[in-house]
């Protein structure tokens, strides 16, 4: 029997490093208070650059949110085509203050589906804030995590790899967020129970969180409120409670 690829867990901190967020509840937001979808959409940004601040004033070192899935298409065609210029003009008009702010901006996804304009602002703003080192924002945009794994399949496919040599490491080497640590708090808004296609590979280990507060209501103090219910895990990895806390007593 061969041995098997067995990783290093982790060690457990008090703030995770990755926090990876399904922004879900805009259009249920806006439809409450009588107000078209839209409108949802626009409160979401707001709420997402406080999300932002907050992590980035908390130590959180890398933030991953789910923008536009590869099954939103399947949305009113009027509805995308408002998201599209949304996620347009959230580009030309956000990227500025996260530069000023030393927060990478990278999005993660099958960038083809979007219009050249949207591409080129990507790759613009991408490029300006690529040294930046307070926080990494990634967005995933036109991005689904089984079309993530069959992309990495590809790579290792077009790289000649033999099929004996392809395991975990050479495979997770190739996903989107490969130079990225796997998320530690995966938080989803809105009131649903799903992970609904995002970071599938990711988040194998990641502690999940649930929240039946809309997105557009997601502030500092609900960031808190995941942060807190984080801290109170126990991250096994596999092992023991026993082997958990005979490491950490080690580490101490």
């Amino acid at each position: 029997m061969t041995a098997r690829h067995k990783p290093a867990a982790p060690a457990h901190a008090e703030v995770p490093r990755h926090i990876a967020i399904i922004m879900d509840g805009n259009g249920r937001w806006a439809k409450r208070r009588l107000m078209p979808r839209v409108a949802g959409h626009h409160k979401g940004v707001e709420a997402l650059r406080g999300v932002i601040r907050a992590c980035a004033e908390r130590g959180v070192a890398h933030l991953t949110v789910f923008a536009f899935s590869s099954e939103n298409w399947r949305r009113p065609p009027e509805e995308v085509t408002l998201l599209m210029e949304l996620f347009m003009r959230a580009l030309e008009n956000e990227v500025a203050r996260l530069h000023q702010n030393d927060i990478r901006f990278r999005v993660v996804g099958d960038l083809s589906g979007f219009s050249e304009r949207i591409q080129t602002l990507i790759r613009d703003a991408e490029a300006r804030t690529r040294d930046n080192t307070r926080l990494t924002l990634t967005v995933a945009a036109n991005y689904g995590g089984r079309w993530d794994i069959v992309q990495a399949v590809k790579k290792l496919m077009l790289s000649g790899v033999a099929p004996g040599a392809v395991n975990e490491a050479s495979l997770a080497e190739q996903l989107s967020l490969a130079d990225l640590p796997e998320p530690d708090l995966f938080i989803r808004t809105g009131g649903e129970q799903r992970i609904s296609n995002f970071l599938l590979w990711q988040l194998a280990y990641t502690e999940l969180y649930f929240t039946d507060t809309l997105w557009p209501d997601f502030d500092s103090d609900a960031l808190d409120a995941a942060i807190a219910s984080y801290r109170r895990r126990e991250r096994r990895f596999g092992r023991t409670s026993e082997q958990v806390q005979d490491t950490r007593g080690a580490a101490g």
